[in-house]
């Protein structure tokens, strides 16, 4: 398969022209694609170029309004509420982010909330640019629903992913937990879709309720919970706090962030940052610290966000290789 080699600026500035060839305003396709960078960067392709042909999708389908102007207000002095008006969520964070992060330097903890919203690309690097402000950040995001409770088969709650970044005191993160209540991310799926591609029998069930390894009847089924009734109970927390308690869409009535049926989904996110040295004063590096500690020092063991780290430094060194198929999609799109 023919394939092209890009560095990280290159990628941004070809999902930065796909989005604006598909009506994108600059403040909607800036941060997208500052967004798609990242997830290359760290080698989570199925959060990068891959997905910039669906964005422009449902840009030109009206899923995504690309003229959207997010409204930002603040109804308590540790609460800001961004109207993401049905663009990209990534424009909403930016808009709100500055009113947030007063917040919680002010509060010594605030949250962010988002509604009339949409996929917010990597969560982890949401909380990850908490803390690289030196802010613990513990953030949730809603998706449509795919998830069926343990027992059932009708879909209640998405893959919702829930982050946590801790922040290393140096400006960066120390650790990014970052995990979804599925068994795998759904755009793992659709991917492994588009490329005809088995899946592992315990990642999805099809429609009747069955294990499947056919991607196809996956996304026509449902999601299998990791860990199972305790991934559902990971979902049901991130969906009261991304969709309830922030005004969003249920995953039950948000459409499919795939695909052009439906309207805008009209999900949500929740981020709750909070500045450690209101709480633990200067005891809060130290203990994390030798938390930390206590699993490096452990042969064969990493901390979560590790890897993405890992990545992020052979790729700022090699670049991104792009398949040919890939390119000729978002020169389509």
């Amino acid at each position: 398969m023919a394939q092209r080699q890009f560095d990280l600026d290159d990628v941004e500035r070809l999902a930065a022209d796909a989005l604006a060839r598909a009506n994108a305003a600059p403040h909607q396709a800036a941060p997208v694609a500052r967004s798609t960078r990242l997830a290359e960067r760290d080698g989570i392709r199925s959060h990068g170029l891959m997905y910039v042909p669906v964005y422009a999708e449902h840009l030109r389908c009206g899923k995504v309004l690309g003229d959207a102007v997010p409204e930002v207000s603040r109804p308590r002095p540790g609460v800001v509420r961004v109207d993401a008006a049905h663009g990209f969520a990534h424009a909403g964070i930016d808009a709100g982010w500055p009113d947030f992060v007063a917040a919680v330097r002010e509060q010594g903890i605030a949250a962010l909330t988002l509604h009339r919203s949409y996929n917010c690309g990597v969560l982890g690097h949401h909380a990850a640019r908490l803390a690289e402000d030196g802010l613990l950040g513990l953030c949730f995001t809603n998706a449509p629903a795919s998830i069926a409770p343990t027992g059932g088969k009708r879909p209640v709650v998405g893959t919702n992913p829930f982050a946590l970044a801790v922040p290393d005191g140096a400006g960066g993160a120390l650790l990014v937990i970052d995990q979804s209540a599925s068994a795998v991310a759904k755009s793992e799926i659709i991917m492994r879709a588009r490329q005809g591609e088995a899946i592992p029998p315990d990642w999805a069930l099809d429609a009747a309720g069955n294990p499947t390894e056919d991607p196809q009847a996956a996304l026509a089924g449902s999601m299998r919970p990791a860990g199972g009734q305790k991934g559902f109970g990971a979902g049901l927390m991130v969906e009261i706090f991304a969709a309830v308690l922030a005004g969003a869409n249920l995953g039950l009535d948000a459409s499919p962030f795939s695909g052009p049926n439906g309207g805008p989904p009209g999900t949500g996110q929740v981020f709750i940052g909070i500045d450690p040295s209101g709480f633990s004063g200067d005891a809060f590096g130290p203990a994390m610290t030798r938390l930390a500690d206590s699993i490096t020092s452990q042969e064969g063991t990493r901390l979560p966000g590790a890897r993405r780290a890992i990545n992020r430094a052979r790729i700022e060194a090699e670049g991104v290789t792009v398949p040919q198929d890939l390119l000729d999609r978002i020169a389509a799109a």
